[in-house]
């Protein structure tokens, strides 16, 4: 899940948990006020519903943060890995032409192929560590 839709939902969850209370704030200001306190119930509940509402933004400012930070050490790390695994192939694939060159000679076709895949696989391998480099 992206930081940005976490941090929209709890804003979003936030903002109407602070709206409710300060619906349920107003309805009981508006019952007959048995005490003097009553009258300050909507200015308590203005402020509470700000209090709620930057709780919300600091909770979705401190997820994004660490969510984004998460995301571009796991993105380097499966460059890296699979960098690995194709330059793993890679030498697979040059092993199996540096035994079998004398075989090779009576197929050039299969030497052409065995060295493109090693060639192939060599560049992607190497790319995947360069991109990975670039983060």
């Amino acid at each position: 899940m992206r930081p940005q839709i976490i941090g929209r939902a709890l804003g979003i969850g936030i903002r109407v948990a602070g709206r409710m209370v300060s619906q349920r704030l107003a309805s009981q200001a508006a019952a007959p006020a048995r005490s003097p306190s009553a009258a300050a119930a909507p200015v308590q509940g203005r402020a509470l519903a700000e209090t709620v509402r930057l709780a919300g933004k600091a909770a979705s400012t401190g997820t994004g943060g660490f969510f984004r930070s998460l995301r571009r050490v796991s993105g380097i790390l499966w460059l890296e890995i699979t960098g690995s695994f194709f330059l793993l192939f890679a030498l697979v694939f040059a092993a199996r032409l540096w035994q079998s060159w004398a075989s090779f000679a009576h197929n050039p076709l299969s030497r052409n192929m065995v060295i493109g895949a090693a060639a192939v696989f060599f560049y992607l391998g190497v790319s995947s560590f360069w991109r990975a480099r670039r983060r």
